[in-house]
């Protein structure tokens, strides 16, 4: 991947483009040739020399201040997230070799997964499904070990069908992937995913391209789903603890009318079961 040789540089222009004048406060004078930000204003608004940022953008320093990037953070209007990542990108830990990362459940996990009595399953670091109870999969076909979340909702016309606005859930899923990846490029199973992707998806090539990040962490999601209807379930991902970030992924419905439909889904589940 073109970005792989200096992450810094390439997370700094996407940003960069993806801020327009107005929302810096800059004034527009004439017409502008490109999309965002001039190299120049932001080297401005974050108290820096143009010449000093351009070297950043071209990978010819990979090693500034906290306080310079807590200066781009600023000007690009970044979130928590995504300043935790771009100090990250600019961190001296050493690049893990590349190699394929074999990510399994912890079995007393694996056991409490199938006591659990709300749709649950198993999340990889590359939101693989590594396993799911009877439930999720009733909630999605596509909740199995062995598929990927991402690939699912960008590739799978089935799934995009089961989400309220499936674009939106795949930009989350993108800025997901790239969270978790974090400056570890070279992990093999990282370098297979992003390429199969890129290569299938045009609309993943265009999102990754905005190297957004966001943490994975709790939502309410909307489901169109077959059987119930339309269900808003309440998403928690948990940290399994001793993995280096497997999930637990449980979807829990607030009482009421949503509780009622959550528990026909769990019905037909238990009647399958049982014959």
């Amino acid at each position: 991947m073109a970005d792989d040789r200096n992450q810094l540089g390439a997370f700094l222009r996407a940003r960069r483009e993806l801020v327009t004048p107005g929302e810096a406060g800059v004034p527009v004078v004439g017409p502008r040739r490109v999309p965002g930000l001039r190299r120049e204003e932001v080297a401005m608004l974050a108290g820096i020399s143009a010449d000093y940022y351009l070297r950043l953008e071209r990978g010819r320093d990979r090693s500034p201040s906290a306080q310079v990037l807590r200066s781009l953070a600023r000007v690009f209007r970044l979130d928590d997230d995504s300043t935790a990542y771009l100090l990250g990108l600019a961190g001296d830990t050493p690049r893990r070799p590349r190699r394929r990362r074999r990510e399994t459940v912890p079995p007393s996990t694996a056991a409490f997964l199938a006591l659990l009595p709300v749709p649950a399953f198993i999340e990889g670091r590359y939101l693989d499904v590594l396993a799911a109870n009877p439930l999720a999969t009733a909630l999605s076909p596509c909740l199995v070990p062995g598929a990927n979340r991402l690939r699912d909702v960008l590739l799978d016309p089935g799934e995009q069908a089961l989400f309220a606005g499936w674009e939106r859930a795949a930009e989350v899923l993108v800025a997901h992937l790239r969270e978790a990846a974090g400056t570890d490029t070279d992990d093999a199973r990282f370098v297979e995913l992003v390429g199969e992707l890129s290569l299938a998806s045009p609309l993943f090539r265009r999102l990754w391209a905005r190297h957004d990040v966001r943490a994975r962490t709790a939502a309410a999601i909307t489901f169109h789903h077959p059987q119930v209807g339309e269900i808003t379930l309440n998403r928690e991902k948990l940290l399994v603890s001793g993995t280096d970030g497997v999930m637990l992924v449980a979807y829990h419905a607030t009482p009421g009318a949503e509780a009622d439909k959550l528990a026909l889904l769990g019905a037909t589940v238990a009647d399958r079961v049982s014959r």
